[in-house]
């Protein structure tokens, strides 16, 4: 998996008020451990109130369905078996804004 990708995954119920489900979601980093840190998406805009989310517009590159949000504050490790398949890639520039947002949540 590289970095920018956007994956299906299968997200198991946990209790609480994570994403479960089937959903894409953006992969940040592959740990070569089996294991890979992803930011979850949602097509829920509702949640841009929260802080740390990021809108990101459907494209030919990402081939999102709809409109998402980035659920950059819902940043996880989850094993590799979950990924049903590949979506598309993130574009570079918003790539980046996740970064700043992700520097700015965990205060690098």
């Amino acid at each position: 998996m590289n970095r920018g990708e956007i994956c299906l995954l299968s997200f198991p119920y946990i209790p609480g008020r994570e994403q479960i489900g089937k959903r894409p979601a953006i992969v940040l980093a592959d740990t070569k451990t089996g294991l890979i840190i992803i930011i979850p998406l949602t097509t829920n805009l509702e949640t841009l109130k929260y802080p740390y989310t990021l809108k990101i517009k459907s494209s030919q590159k990402n081939k999102l369905e709809n409109d998402s949000v980035a659920l950059i504050f819902q940043l996880r490790a989850i094993d590799k078996r979950r990924i049903i398949h590949k979506i598309g890639d993130l574009e570079e520039s918003i790539l980046k804004e996740i970064d700043n947002l992700l520097r700015n949540l965990l205060k690098l």
